[in-house]
């Protein structure tokens, strides 16, 4: 067992209470990726670490090593004020530590992936349009987890015999053929969206139309849910209820 002292930037993802005055926390650090650890808060309400122990809060924590799996903080200081979120864009927030908490693997460096959820906090935090920041984010944990998508098909395979494409996890972009299309109860993706999405994406180019965006918007909750198996995110009910 080692009790060596890690020191690193890290975030909050998601704490609950553990026994004797303690919470399990997960964390996104700067270099070591998602872990979970343990840190004493205390009984009191007006605890220190029990206020620095929350999410969308730049931390800098010491933590040591209690076994494989999991650590225990040591010293923990904000090292920068809280992003100010709020409606839609803290939702927005919550949605992103949803998806790390659930889809990330412990304990793997993701440091590009730290630096974007950074930037996607401070976009938030800034009342820009949040579609293309959840859209990016969304992109870049993708690209961690090794699942870039191969637009190429979309340009490769363009025929006037071609209604649209499927997309299709183990495979990517399958053409959805004009004579099969009332047969197969599989939804697919305008064409003209998806080579705007690649060219956005990948070339910068302006801005989706609203069409696009919703889109692009369907494909990666389509994706997001087949890495989730289908369980729902409980963030997805925040927007739920802010709309009814």
């Amino acid at each position: 067992m080692s009790n060596k002292l890690i020191e690193q930037h890290a975030f909050v993802l998601h704490a609950r209470p553990f026994q004797e005055n303690q919470q399990l926390v997960e964390l996104l650090t700067e270099y070591d990726g998602k872990v979970s650890a343990l840190v004493y808060v205390g009984q009191s309400k007006r605890s220190i670490k029990k206020g620095l122990i929350q999410p969308f809060l730049p931390i800098k924590l010491i933590f040591k090593r209690q076994d494989a799996s999991l650590k225990r903080i040591t010293s923990v200081e904000a090292s920068a004020k809280s992003y100010a979120l709020s409606k839609n864009s803290l939702y927005s927030a919550f949605y992103i530590n949803e998806l790390l908490v659930r889809l990330l693997n412990d304990d793997i460096m993701c440091e590009p992936l730290f630096t974007h959820y950074q930037t996607t906090l401070s976009l938030l935090s800034q009342n820009l349009p949040i579609a293309p920041q959840l859209r990016r984010f969304e992109l870049a944990l993708l690209d961690e987890l090794g699942l870039s998508f191969d637009f190429s098909p979309v340009f490769d395979e363009n025929s006037d015999s071609i209604a649209g494409f499927y997309y299709l996890a183990e495979q990517g972009f399958m053409p959805a053929y004009k004579y099969a299309v009332n047969n197969i109860t599989t939804p697919y993706f305008n064409t003209e969206h998806l080579q705007a999405i690649a060219e956005h994406v990948y070339h910068e180019k302006p801005p989706l139309s609203a069409a696009a965006e919703q889109t692009f918007k369907r494909l990666m909750r389509d994706v997001i849910n087949h890495l989730l198996d289908g369980k729902p995110l409980h963030s997805r009910k925040l927007f739920a209820k802010k709309n009814k």
